[in-house]
């Protein structure tokens, strides 16, 4: 925590004129530069809020910073019904928006988890829809989250067990977009004692205590095994592993981006329709086997389709390069999710697989 502010940025913040509230400057700058970093500022904000330390120091944080740049900014709570105290986390949540003189727009959502997704993803999905949801009743395109590097590192490490691919292995971005919203993570690049610092210092001055989900410290959950059982491992053995993690995050990022940037020049020469949807055969063999993985998972993703596993993947490689190059072996059907890959007069189409096809 530090007392000086970057330029621009008082190290207190006005709170509906009845009292002030701490800041810390690093976390302020971090954010200020999010925002004036997008190609145009918008008229209002929302903030994810739940009421936990990180998004609260993140609503405080944005309190003082968007409305100097001309942002209102809006809180958004969502009610997951998962805890007994989810009603009163709801209240306390308010009291900040209170204080904060920044509007609280909550919404409910049932979690249940689907075939083949636990209870956190289940959770995630329906948070995803809910502030979407909200952000449409409130003419609201840009939601800040405040994830940060702590649980950047997490997630690498998660997917890295899982088993992801090197998209996956980026992890979190800064920005990005879902369901028509811009996502900003402004503090991915911060370590949470900074946000734990602000909210110590909250407490301090109004005696407004963050609210704690028991859940993020239950190892029955996978999240927080990493977090409980993992990391104090980590934590004595490597102490910067999670800026050494997160570092690799990024540079997954930047490698993923210029191989889809391959792909993308890939696809365009074997001879594709206009819609993408089929390409030539013989183009597609004259690439390497590795680029020939590469691209199909590419022309998959622009057309909709989920990605196969790996042993999916190895299948539909070996049934296309033992094709005829003219594609004569019509009976090349390959079912991937919802879409069906076939081959036809030497091109490779995919679509939809119709409900009464078998």
């Amino acid at each position: 925590m530090t007392d000086v502010p970057p330029p621009g940025i008082s190290p207190r913040v006005d709170a509906g004129g009845s009292f002030s509230l701490p800041l810390c400057a690093a976390l302020a700058a971090a954010l200020r530069q999010a925002l004036t970093a997008l190609p145009e500022r918008p008229r209002r904000i929302a903030v994810a809020f739940s009421g936990g330390a990180d998004s609260a120091m993140l609503a405080v944080h944005a309190a003082a910073v968007a409305p100097a740049l001309g942002i209102e900014v809006l809180l958004f709570h969502v009610h997951h019904g998962l805890q007994a105290q989810a009603d009163a986390w709801a209240r306390h949540g308010q009291d900040l928006a209170a204080r904060l003189a920044l509007p609280l727009y909550e919404a409910r959502v049932q979690v249940e988890p689907a075939a083949g997704k636990g209870i956190e993803a289940a959770a995630r999905d329906a948070r995803y829809a809910a502030l979407a949801g909200l952000a449409r009743q409130h003419d609201v395109h840009h939601i800040l989250l405040a994830h940060h590097r702590n649980d950047q590192a997490e997630t690498v490490l998660l997917r890295l067990l899982r088993g992801t691919g090197l998209a996956g292995m980026a992890a979190m971005a800064p920005v990005a977009q879902r369901d028509g919203v811009t996502y900003l993570r402004p503090w991915l690049e911060r370590d949470r004692s900074e946000i734990l610092g602000a909210a110590n210092d909250l407490e301090a001055a109004i005696g407004w205590r963050a609210v704690q989900d028991p859940t993020n410290a239950d190892p029955r959950y996978t999240r927080a095994a990493l977090r409980e059982l993992l990391a104090p491992v980590l934590d004595a053995r490597w102490p910067g592993w999670r800026a050494i993690v997160a570092r690799h995050a990024r540079h997954m990022a930047e490698a993923a981006e210029i191989l889809d940037e391959v792909a993308a020049e890939d696809f365009a020469r074997l001879d594709p329709s206009p819609d993408g949807v089929s390409f030539s055969l013989q183009a597609w063999r004259g690439l390497s086997p590795a680029r020939q993985a590469h691209v199909l998972r590419h022309w998959l993703a622009r057309n909709g389709a989920r990605m196969p596993t790996d042993a999916r993947m190895a299948d539909l490689l070996r049934q296309l390069r033992g094709l005829h190059s003219l594609g004569h072996d019509r009976q090349l059907r390959v079912e991937q999710a919802g879409h069906v890959v076939r081959c036809h007069r030497g091109r490779v189409w995919v679509e939809p697989r119709d409900g009464s096809d078998s």
